[in-house]
């Protein structure tokens, strides 16, 4: 490999994202595909993304994207295993999302605006991004600060329509350390309001139904039955990003290190350690192993039955008022671990290949803050893609 091959190709190990936007008079379009599959027949996602950006001028953008999930499977319902309502509901449903966004450069500055539709068969979300990046320090320094909204509807099965807004306030940085190690950290805040149940989750309790004995008394039997969820209608989000990334010249490769922390007001606290390696092999080949872990705590109100909270008879139509209770497994405490391999194979200056396996496994801590063993999922993921740049 000559001299040049190897800088260029630091420069992609070390800066992966240098492509996102498009350089002058540039196009690139990209296509993957990915399949998403949780073992025990549980749910199963077929994705199709086409993403694309173009240089309009010396000076401005567009970036677009289009996405396709099929999605089909089973999905625990809340109910607990061993009794006589289904633990599991049949899921069905296509997403389509489209983005398109445009973005300027103003001296130092680049700013960007977005809109994204995404619909589904009960769910209508659009989204609006403004954001600006600016270069300090000859671009050894690169801040990033911004705004996400998104509105949304959700068609809840005999409710009718509920809306649920989220508005992100986001700011990062991005350092330059030497010529081959960089340094990142962002912080996001977010706000949900609304209608923040998932409608298709459950939760059990045990009533007792007084019937007639015949002789003028009567016999109390225990019946488990299912009432919708009923979360909090506002949640706050703080989420705290670090990472580095270096670049080591004698094995034509670079370490990448993610943590992330993020904290809500349901009590949900979780830490994501991530780790991989980008290795060269050759001028055109770049392999990527990569070990991703996940912790986090219970929300303040998930509880596995109802069976103990102070209220007669709960809502079929939850307003997110006092008393809160999920049984969702996502809101459980867990830890989760997954890892695979990255290829991306570069044919040359204008057509490559990547494919990439991801093995997901979760895992409750038990106690009474954990689902049953069965509502978590371990899943694969396989993703192929093709990019051409002119």
């Amino acid at each position: 490999m000559s001299r040049s091959s190897h800088s260029l190709l630091a420069v992609s190990l070390l800066s992966p994202f240098t492509r996102t936007h498009a350089d002058q008079g540039s196009q690139l379009y990209q296509y993957s595909y990915q399949l998403y599959q949780e073992d025990n027949d549980r749910i199963r996602v077929e994705s199709h993304y086409i993403r694309g950006s173009l240089s309009l001028d010396d000076e401005t953008d567009f970036r677009f994207q289009w996405l396709s999930d099929a999605i089909s499977g089973a999905s625990p319902t809340g109910a607990l295993p061993g009794g006589l309502q289904p633990v599991y509901s049949e899921v069905d449903d296509l997403r389509i999302g489209v983005m398109g966004a445009i973005a300027r450069k103003f001296g130092d500055h680049r700013v960007e605006f977005e809109v994204s539709r995404s619909s589904e068969e009960d769910y209508l979300s659009w989204g609006f991004a403004l954001s600006d990046q600016w270069d300090l320090n000859e671009k050894n320094t690169t801040l990033t600060y911004g705004i996400n909204y998104l509105n949304d509807s959700v068609s809840v099965p005999l409710l009718g329509e509920k809306p649920k807004d989220s508005v992100d306030l986001f700011m990062g940085i991005n350092q330059t350390i030497d010529k081959n190690t960089l340094a990142s950290a962002s912080l996001t805040l977010g706000c949900n309001e609304g209608y923040l149940n998932d409608p298709y989750k459950s939760v059990q309790r045990t009533d007792i139904v007084e019937i007639p004995d015949g002789a003028g008394g009567t016999i109390s039997l225990p019946v488990v039955n299912l009432y919708r969820e009923n979360r909090p209608d506002t949640r706050f989000r703080q989420v705290l990003q670090l990472g580095a990334r270096h670049y080591f010249e004698s094995a034509h490769g670079t370490l990448d290190g993610v943590y992330r922390f993020s904290n809500d007001d349901f009590g949900v606290r979780s830490h994501t350690f991530q780790l991989e390696w980008r290795q060269a092999i050759g001028s055109k080949l770049e392999v990527t192993p990569f070990i991703r872990y996940y912790t986090q705590t219970a929300a303040d109100f998930y509880m596995q039955t109802i069976d103990g909270v102070p209220i007669d008879s709960p809502s079929e139509d939850p307003d997110g008022s006092s008393p809160h209770y999920s049984s969702d497994y996502r809101l459980s405490t867990f830890d989760a671990l997954s890892g695979g391999v990255k290829l991306r194979y570069q044919f040359n200056e204008n057509f490559a290949a990547t494919a990439a396996y991801e093995r997901y496994s979760m895992n409750g801590k038990g106690g009474s803050d954990s689902a049953p063993d069965s509502a978590y999922i371990d899943a694969n993921m396989f993703t192929f893609g093709i990019s051409a740049e002119f």
